[in-house]
């Protein structure tokens, strides 16, 4: 027997289901394996991932943080930067940004509900004794504090979220 999971599976109260559905069809470059009444479900093979959508507005929590995907290489980065912005999906943009413990370019999306997902590549480490980290940022830095738009090249790897 195996001792890890094959797959991980998440499920998210959503406002309106076709709304998210239209969204996630979007950013996930796929259809969903099943759409029955207030109810969608996606299986991503590339991460590994389950995730379904249950219509229920009294349930929706947007403010419970975020989720996120780790791409292998800034190549894949850069092209899934590129689908989301042919889409209009990006809510905004990082480059060398020092957040969370980690030095990384992401973008972020975000759902109907408010759900904001982060696609990133892990550079390194961040230390405290860098002078570009603030332990102070750290839990900010982990989601946008707005949903307007920063354009890559307005930002250097010197700067830290902000």
């Amino acid at each position: 027997m195996s001792s890890q999971f094959p797959r991980m599976h998440v499920s998210l109260y959503v406002s309106e289901i076709s709304k998210s559905v239209a969204f996630y069809t979007q950013f996930f470059g796929q259809e969903p394996a099943k759409v029955k009444p207030n109810y969608a479900k996606y299986v991503l093979e590339s991460p590994s991932l389950i995730i379904s959508f249950v219509e229920n507005k009294e349930r929706v929590q947007n403010n419970f943080g975020h989720l996120g995907f780790q791409v292998e290489t800034l190549e894949d980065l850069n092209i899934k930067l590129w689908e989301a912005r042919k889409k209009n999906l990006v809510a905004r943009e990082e480059v060398g940004t020092n957040c969370c413990y980690a030095k990384q370019d992401k973008f972020w999306v975000n759902d109907p509900d408010g759900v904001q997902w982060e696609v990133y590549y892990f550079h390194a480490d961040a230390e405290f004794n860098d002078p570009h980290y603030e332990l102070s940022e750290a839990s900010a830095c982990c989601s946008p504090q707005d949903k307007a738009k920063v354009q890559l090249n307005e930002l250097t790897t010197e700067k830290s979220c902000s």
